[in-house]
């Protein structure tokens, strides 16, 4: 019996393999996602050069042409799964790995797949199995595969990551995933991850299920749109989707210098991890809070009220966001001195200990005193009076009276 919660899926609901291409169709192919993320402006900023993006996901084709030289090859937690000898098919991985920075070949590396960050570096760290793969039952029922998703995170942030795609998903989390996402940004690693494609499937009430890592707090969870930019029918839509990219039709490479094109919040995810990257080149010190925020303030397409839990706060501008980065860059969200939360410990308990005053102005503390004692004696002497008042009348009845 499969346990629910261990059970990670791949957010991509659809992979269709395209024939024999020239180059300019495979470029051509992408010309709808270049145009709506406004990737030719942004990459006048930035094309991610020095930044590593970790794809945990099915593995990464470090061969393929249009990644050859960009991929590093870290640990497969995902060990012991398949009967020994099986190779990993690695194509869901290499596919969101070339949405991210595929760099192209050819002359002017102007054929094949072009990444949104094309000068990023990709970790790929294997902590799935594809449906196909024969260890897929093993992977997703024992025990001891439950908490690749926290391990694979905590690795690629000691491996030096910047940004973390998760386009993968499940709809129950662990507490050890949950203490992973808050290591990985307290270190100032961008997570960003899938919201899932359970978005056709309503399970009661006016929102698609949450999925995890994405509905995890300071994670960049995402949807995808379709041809009109409106919420694709597969996305999941709930309070958790902070932003939304194209989602439908998105070619992208396959091991082996093959082409493939698909559909899902998977291919959103890797989109916007590619963005992230532009910002953390530019930016590298910019905390994660702010890179979130600046991919939701400069997100096009709004929607009416400025959010609503299909697209978040609307769909992904890379010009825009590094523009909403530039202004934001000199600010800072993350505390820092002994005072600073332990972000591998809960908040719960106590455990940032006694919050020590550093700064105490006394000739204040002494003003506000005297008047609250002020305040009190006036209090005091208007009730005496009242009392007063109240007898002389009650006397004078009584006279009267009399």
């Amino acid at each position: 019996m499969l346990r629910k919660g261990a059970v990670v899926a791949l957010a991509a609901v659809l992979l269709v393999p395209v024939g024999p291409l020239w180059a300019d169709d495979v470029r051509g192919g992408q010309r709808a996602v270049i145009e709506t993320l406004a990737l030719t402006k942004a990459w006048r900023t930035s094309k991610g050069a020095g930044v590593t993006v970790a794809v945990l996901d099915s593995g990464v084709d470090p061969h393929h042409r249009d990644l050859a030289g960009s991929v590093r090859v870290g640990k497969d937690f995902t060990a012991g799964a398949n009967p020994p000898g099986t190779a990993p098919s690695r194509l869901h991985g290499t596919y969101m790995a070339s949405l991210i920075a595929g760099h192209g070949h050819g002359p002017d590396g102007k054929r094949g797949i072009i990444g949104v960050a094309p000068e990023a570096d990709v970790l790929s760290v294997r902590v799935i199995l594809e449906d196909e793969e024969p260890g897929f039952l093993t992977f997703n029922s024992a025990e001891r595969f439950e908490n690749v998703v926290a391990r694979g995170i905590r690795y690629a942030v000691d491996e030096g990551a910047d940004v973390i795609n998760l386009s993968i998903s499940k709809e129950l989390a662990t507490r050890e995933e949950r203490a992973a996402v808050r290591y990985a940004i307290g270190k100032g690693v961008v997570l960003v991850a899938a919201a899932g494609n359970d978005g056709d499937r309503k399970k009661g009430g006016d929102f698609a299920p949450y999925s995890y890592p994405a509905a995890f707090p300071g994670v960049v969870s995402v949807g995808a749109t379709d041809r009109r930019m409106r919420r694709a029918a597969f996305s999941n839509w709930n309070s958790s989707v902070l932003v939304a990219a194209p989602g439908v039709d998105i070619m992208g490479a396959g091991p082996g210098d093959e082409y493939w094109v698909g559909r899902g919040t998977s291919q959103a995810t890797a989109l916007v991890s590619g963005v992230a990257a532009l910002i953390k080149a530019e930016y590298p010190k910019m905390s994660p809070p702010l890179v979130a925020r600046a991919l939701a303030a400069g997100a096009k397409d709004l929607p009416p009220g400025g959010y609503d839990t299909a697209t978040g706060f609307g769909l992904v501008n890379a010009a825009k966001a590094l523009k909403e980065a530039s202004r934001l860059a000199e600010h800072a969200e993350v505390a820092a001195g002994d005072q600073a939360h332990d972000p591998e410990r809960p908040l719960a308990g106590g455990s940032a200990g006694p919050i020590d005053v550093v700064v105490r102005d006394e000739r204040r503390v002494t003003v506000y005193a005297a008047i609250a004692a002020g305040a009190a004696l006036g209090a005091l002497a208007s009730l005496a009076v009242i009392f007063i008042l109240v007898r002389r009348v009650r006397r004078a009845h009584m006279s009267q009276d009399a």
